[in-house]
């Protein structure tokens, strides 16, 4: 049986918008897309039974939220707070973490709140054993990843390769897994190294944090030669030693940059940091709303924008910030955007595929025969309507303001949360109305006409 999702202006998001536009879905994934007219006519011609659901908003591909740690869903209280620098964020959100919380249930809580929001796929950076199953338990798209920290050259070798392989391969799946080294300061130089061959001999992925606190800044150096020939164990011990290397291109020359990674945060980032995440394909997840509680600079979106980065959009979690969800986000980097002189007019454009495809790209889920991200023949059946009306301005007025607008979200064809007032089951009246069937629940189309079934 075919589903027909209709709305009063489709968002394909790798195509024009579509007025009066439709998408049909079958076995959770998408078999037309296109102007409502055509795809019934199509449906027709092809004698396909059908049920039509009918939403006078948008209807765009399920939001992907590119950045963000489930299991945290149960900090709020931190994440309510405004810091002075991530060294004050880190002091108020330590006691919390080490007082203990069930991250089972707070990271179930926490995928809860992303399909009431509209997401359908997420990268989730997972520190606790409990929490791992949040997005496989949520039949959620997206990649886990086992955060990796506080290994030093010794211990690693020692016990932490084995300790992290082994958590790696325990993550369950679906969705897909990879590994988060978490950020270039808490890792020593010899884990950096090998974090990514673990991942690549694996076919997964890794995520790390990069350029969130000023410390990974590039700055003069005070000496002539090369790091990487000084002996040093860590970015620590290159900081201590007067180095101005940046943290990005520090990773850079461990390797763990790549096509199969993406970052999160990208705040204190130069020219050239940016410019060598375009060299490697690397994607950046933006999370302003973080950044502004934790107290740090804006990200520099219209620099992003203007030099073709690959961008996406991350939450971060609620120990830092005020929601799960990403429109809020969105919002932000296009109130940013301009407020750094960004002018062109793709602007929202941009930004709503940063959250959809951008963020299925930043996890390599936008190929292959699971692609999500958009809407075409094919792909999954991850869809998010928004109740924004679908006059000419829709798509500026989503994003600018689409915060809290979500009003179903369906994931590979299913109907997992919908606001109240949603229409989740078919209107025959107005298939009457348009097409001069006779009223009933389904139809079945017969030599370009239609007739009951």
């Amino acid at each position: 049986m075919i589903t027909v999702y209709s709305a009063g202006l489709v968002v394909p998001v790798t195509a024009p918008p579509i007025p009066d536009g439709a998408v049909a879905v079958r076995d959770g994934r998408i078999v037309h897309v296109g102007e409502r007219a055509w795809v019934l006519r199509s449906l027709a011609e092809r004698g396909a039974a059908y049920d039509e659901v009918h939403w006078p908003g948008i209807l765009t591909p399920g939001l992907v939220n590119a950045h963000t740690h489930l299991q945290y869903t149960g900090m709020a209280v931190v994440g309510q707070g405004q810091y002075a620098g991530f060294d004050d964020w880190v002091a108020a959100f330590d006691p919390v973490y080490e007082g203990g919380r069930d991250w089972a249930a707070d990271a179930a809580a926490g995928a809860e709140l992303a399909l009431r929001s509209g997401t359908t796929a997420v990268a989730d950076v997972v520190t606790d054993p409990s929490a791992a199953s949040a997005l496989h338990d949520a039949r959620l798209h997206g990649i886990t990843y086992w955060e990796v920290m506080s290994w030093t050259n010794a211990d690693w070798a020692r016990t932490g390769r084995a300790q992290v392989e082994r958590a790696l391969d325990a993550l369950p799946t679906p969705p897909g897994s990879g590994l988060s080294p978490h950020a270039p300061y808490s890792l020593d130089i010899e884990p950096l190294l090998e974090i990514p061959d673990i991942v690549r001999e694996r076919g997964g992925r890794i995520h790390i944090h990069l350029g969130e606190a000023a410390f990974e800044n590039e700055f003069a150096h005070e000496h002539p030669q090369a790091w990487h020939t000084a002996g040093l164990a860590s970015f620590q011990e290159l900081r201590q030693a007067g180095f101005g290397t940046s943290a990005t291109e520090f990773v850079d020359q461990l390797g763990v940059l790549g096509p199969d990674c993406h970052i999160a945060h990208g705040v204190y980032m130069s020219a050239r940091d940016r410019a060598i995440l375009r060299e490697r394909r690397t994607t950046v997840a933006l999370c302003p709303r973080s950044n502004a509680v934790i107290g740090l600079e804006e990200p520099p979106i219209a620099a992003y924008l203007r030099e073709g980065s690959p961008i996406a959009v991350g939450t971060d979690s609620l120990s830092s910030s005020p929601s799960l969800d990403l429109m809020a986000d969105v919002a932000e980097l296009a109130r940013v955007a301009r407020s750094q002189g960004y002018t062109d007019r793709d602007l929202h454009a941009r930004l709503l595929g940063a959250a959809t495809i951008g963020g299925a790209h930043a996890m390599g889920i936008d190929v292959g025969p699971d692609r999500t991200g958009y809407l075409a023949v094919g792909a999954l059946a991850d869809l998010t309507f928004f109740d924004v009306p679908a006059g000419p301005e829709a798509i500026a007025e989503l994003v600018e303001s689409g915060t809290g607008r979500a009003a179903a979200t369906i994931v590979a064809g299913e109907v997992r949360w919908a606001a109240s007032g949603f229409p989740t089951a078919p209107d025959p009246e107005r298939a009457e109305r348009d097409e001069g069937r006779p009223s009933s629940r389904r139809f079945a189309p017969r030599s370009g006409a239609g007739g009951e079934e």
